[in-house]
């Protein structure tokens, strides 16, 4: 792996978004069974094709997924401009295997960089490096040919270019799937040289064999190493492609639980929906982003502008920290009238639930904080509490009865 330095000052949008929308969009949304169709099902390529008779984007409307994503509190959107199949949201030269030549018949990633930019939300664009659409692709991967490799890369190069070239201001560039060929063969170090020369900038992510900007885990949040930024990826419901029977969708509550996670470990959140291949996001998926949203503009301070801490509760939930300041987020209300927080090494100087003037009553026992709080949730999604402290805070876990044996060692 190769480590590219960057200036952090590049970065700081980006610390303090959080929260970014997902928008995987492609052929498979006509099929309905998730991204990944094609080769779960072993679709033969001369039918999987003409689903692009099938691709309207009739009601796609950029505009509206735009001030969605900024109603639910969203910085960022990153939209596939390319997936797995091959086929390209915009009017590529190199690739005929596009949009414009669909039944949708435009640029729709035109549409969705325009829209995005004006409502003044950040523009990402995924790109997958595999290609199941190109035939040098499975030449190139599974018959280890030299020159389809070398054929195969050259068109990856052109295709980011055309997207690095020809919308603008790109704020992250989104690699994936690059199984199949080494660092050196994909020339992924040339590649990202010329695309922060043509987007000086832009923040890459991990998945295109060299470590750049920042970490992508997948369907779970995990903080990296101190010091190394990072993106937990996750769906909405279980898939990443449109698919209408999958009605498991994730609660405004897990959401906001996610979240308060990242925040307390000071990377973002990227969520997914997958629209349909007429443009519709579905309707249960814009009812919970605009109520976690609503979550989000009482708890920003919360979220927003945290730092990376070294606090270790599992009692009640996650704990973000700024400053002298700790969040905590009460994921068991119990409706006794208090809240307990136990291990605190610090002095409370207040204590106030967010989005409240409030302040609650509280006193200090030994390492207890005892929070006189109501009996009745005050907040349906995610109650918030804050500590003003007398320092930064610090958490002495070995006082806390059985932690020491339970959880013998402190995340990094």
């Amino acid at each position: 792996m190769t480590t590219i330095p960057f200036p952090s000052d590049r970065c700081a949008w980006w610390d303090e978004a959080r929260y970014g929308l997902f928008i995987h969009w492609g052929l498979y949304a006509v099929h309905g069974h998730g991204e990944w169709a094609m080769s779960r099902e072993a679709m033969p390529w001369d039918w999987y094709r003409l689903l692009a008779d099938q691709f309207t984007a009739a009601e796609f409307d950029p505009v509206a997924w735009a001030a969605m994503a900024k109603a639910a509190g969203m910085r960022y959107a990153v939209l596939t401009s390319k997936h797995h199949e091959g086929f390209c949201l915009w009017d590529s030269p190199t690739c005929s295997f596009n949009a414009k030549n669909s039944a949708a018949g435009r640029d729709l990633l035109q549409e969705f960089v325009t829209a995005f930019r004006n409502a003044g939300i950040k523009v990402g664009l995924y790109y997958s490096l595999g290609d199941w659409y190109h035939p040098d692709w499975s030449k190139a991967v599974v018959e280890r040919d030299a020159a389809a490799q070398q054929r195969f890369v050259a068109y990856t190069h052109t295709l980011v270019e055309e997207l690095m070239t020809r919308y603008g201001t790109i704020d992250i560039l989104w690699y994936d799937l690059p199984q199949g060929l080494t660092c050196d063969q994909w020339r992924m170090v040339e590649l990202n040289a010329k695309v922060r020369a043509w987007q000086p900038g832009i923040l890459i992510n991990n998945r295109g064999y060299t470590t750049e900007d920042f970490a992508t885990p997948e369907q779970h949040a995990a903080a990296s190493a101190k010091g190394r930024r990072w993106e937990s990826c996750m769906t909405l419901n279980h898939h990443w492609g449109y698919c209408p029977v999958d009605t498991a969708w994730k609660s405004p509550r897990a959401i906001a639980s996610t979240l308060a996670t990242c925040a307390s470990g000071c990377g973002n959140l990227l969520l997914n929906v997958g629209p349909d291949a007429a443009g519709r996001i579905p309707e249960q998926a814009q009812t919970t982003l605009t109520q976690a949203g609503d979550w989000l503009r009482r708890h920003d301070e919360a979220i927003r502008g945290t730092e990376r801490h070294d606090l270790f509760w599992y009692l009640f939930g996650p704990v973000s920290v700024k400053g002298n300041s700790l969040y905590c987020f009460i994921q068991q209300w119990y409706g006794e009238g208090t809240v307990i927080v136990g291990g605190l090494t610090n002095q409370v100087l207040k204590a106030t639930l967010v989005g409240s003037s409030a302040d609650l009553p509280f006193r200090q026992v030994g390492r207890q904080i005892i929070i006189e709080v109501p009996r009745e949730n005050p907040d349906p999604v995610l109650p918030v509490i804050r500590l003003d402290l007398d320092g930064r805070p610090d958490h002495d876990i070995s006082r806390v009865i059985g932690a020491a044996d339970i959880f013998p060692t402190l995340p990094a």
